[in-house]
């Protein structure tokens, strides 16, 4: 039975729900309790010219299988984001909508969440015990029943259910405490997640609805594939197929023996063949082995985790199920990204208009307390100041980066000492080099508007949106040959620039001299304003809607629904 006694915390989001609701929907009957869920009334709306054009629309969509999707995810631009998964983990849903796929996301409710959420209502209470998870998560009262809070992705139809629960209602990010320290109990914070999603997934919940595929990304989804192949092998359950996608090896979910019992996961798990991972456990690895296909977020990614430099010591398991393995190049929001429509840029431009760039330029260098200088490459970069993203080939030269006529300005927040380096030379070189130490998404916008050149730099990069919103914007994308940038961004040789398909600076070596020549190259680019037009215009030309991906998508649920329960050799 579960605990009728409310946590202080969960009362706290409870009244957040409730304060939330009344305010959008003043005139509402409905009171959001937790004891029982509310449903609003269904009227039907009298046959109007448009509802009749609606109704003929439907009969004639195109033939795309229909699926019901449970994609999980542990962020959710605009609710909770850290990087690249949180925009997929939006845009592609919104695109597989367009496809007529009946797709509902499900997310931890961060207080982020709540409070960005336009209107909220609890639709469900789950008991947990009943599906054999732990009534202990090493809390004093333990979790004994979660409840699910429903809202809508804006300016979509949507669906988003959140899992209300105290192990999500602190301060900080998805990951880390406000002193970027991670959090000690992100086993149990997303081993929550998972099980949640296996009890809508397997239809025990009051939902009234199941899927046919459930959608795991990245590790923190990684146990939802395993689970419910156990409930197939130990229950003779039928079962929702699973796609389970990677958008970055580097970050496998590993936790000791020790969490493993804590967590109270099948014993069986514990095998090299399974989740054990030099004795330790790995969320990711479940999602590897017992998921019915994989995929990552770029084809050329695709082909790299199976080498030993990119598969993290599960290259051999990623080469054995390669059949089960392809890649899906990301999709950007091309509403949401669109320079001559952007309300967070300082003047909206398109290729036609192209000399309204220079009022964003301008605006960023007023933003950066830089000198406005019309003639000086001006080079921006958005990252998380890892090692992952270049930033120290960026620091190795970045004395011989300053002798050229260049300006740089920096966004993002990662490792202590590479923010301290930056830090420096940005107080040696005030007129060069600024930095902004966190995140900060109307800015982002109007770097990717103001820059001339955009430095991603990256060692390996799953599939990278930047240098798509930099082509879109007409910055010119200065990228590493390797996962999606390499898929994405032609190099300016000189036999690409006569064919006119070059749209950015290709280098190949992770080393700084290299990011120093294709600096070099871009600046000397630069200076030949007739080339320069041309690489901004062919940048702005690409096609980078999600739209030919989801219907990819669509095909990989379909195919994953065929193999469901059959051998993943």
């Amino acid at each position: 039975m579960a605990s009728t006694k409310k946590h202080t915390s969960e009362k706290t989001v409870s009244d957040k729900v409730k304060k939330k609701t009344a305010t959008k929907k003043p005139a509402s009957n409905n009171k959001v309790t937790k004891s029982k869920v509310t449903k609003s009334k269904v009227t039907r709306s009298p046959i109007t010219k448009s509802s009749a054009k609606k109704k003929a629309s439907r009969k004639t969509r195109p033939e795309t299988p229909r699926h019901k999707v449970l994609f999980v995810s542990s962020e959710l631009h605009p609710f909770a984001k850290t990087g690249g998964l949180g925009d997929v983990s939006s845009s592609l849903p919104k695109a597989l909508k367009a496809l007529y796929q009946d797709i509902r996301i499900l997310i931890p409710a961060y207080p982020s969440a709540i409070q960005t959420a336009e209107s909220l209502k609890y639709v469900d209470r789950i008991e947990l015990p009943a599906s054999g998870f732990p009534g202990d998560l090493g809390l004093s009262k333990g979790i004994k029943s979660v409840s699910i809070i429903e809202t809508r992705l804006p300016s979509s139809h949507v669906k988003v259910w959140m899992i209300e629960s105290e192990l999500y209602n602190r301060s900080g990010g998805p990951y880390q405490d406000e002193n970027a320290r991670e959090w000690d109990d992100n086993d149990k914070r997303f081993a929550l997640l998972n099980y949640v999603a296996v009890e809508i997934a397997m239809g025990r919940s009051n939902l009234k609805w199941q899927p046919d595929i459930v959608h795991g990304n990245d590790w923190q989804t990684g146990l939802i594939s395993a689970l419910l192949e156990l409930e197939h092998i130990q229950h003779q359950r039928k079962r929702p197929a699973t796609l389970f996608t990677i958008h970055n090896m580097a970050h496998m979910g590993v936790f000791s023996r020790e969490r493993f019992d804590e967590l109270q996961l099948e014993p069986s798990l514990w095998s090299h063949h399974e989740l054990e991972f030099h004795d330790n456990f790995s969320f990711i690895k479940g999602g590897l082995v017992f998921s019915d296909r994989v995929n990552t977020v770029s084809p050329t990614y695709a082909r790299e985790i199976q080498t030993e430099e990119f598969g993290y010591g599960l290259y051999g398991l990623l080469a054995y199920r390669n059949e089960r393995l392809s890649g899906i190049l990301n999709g950007i929001d091309m509403k949401e990204w669109d320079p001559a429509k952007d309300p967070l840029i300082k003047k909206n431009y398109a290729i036609k208009t192209l000399a309204n760039k220079q009022s964003n330029k301008t605006a960023l260098q007023k933003q950066f307390n830089l000198p406005r200088k019309k003639n000086v490459l001006l080079l921006g970069m958005v990252a998380r100041l890892v090692y992952q993203k270049g930033v120290d080939l960026v620091l190795e030269y970045m004395k011989e980066i300053l002798h050229l006529p260049v300006q740089i300005v920096i966004l993002g927040s990662g490792d202590l000492e590479l923010e301290s380096r930056l830090r420096q030379w940005s107080i040696k070189h005030p007129e060069q080099i600024q930095l902004k130490i966190g995140y900060d998404e109307a800015l982002s916008h109007l770097i990717e508007a103001g820059s001339d050149a955009f430095l991603m730099p990256s060692r390996f990069e799953p599939c990278g949106l930047n240098q798509l919103y930099s082509l879109r914007y007409g910055s010119i994308p200065v990228v590493r040959e390797t996962g999606g940038l390499a898929d994405t961004v032609v190099h300016a040789s000189k036999e690409n620039l006569t064919n006119n398909s070059a749209t950015g600076i290709v280098f190949h070596e992770d080393h700084g001299s290299s990011l120093l020549d294709a600096i070099n190259l871009t600046s000397l680019l630069f200076q030949d304003k007739k080339v320069w037009k041309k690489l901004m215009i062919n940048g702005m030309k690409q096609e980078f809607s999600w739209k030919e991906s989801a219907r990819k998508y669509v095909e990989l649920y379909s195919q994953a629904i065929e193999d469901r329960n059959t051998y993943k050799g």
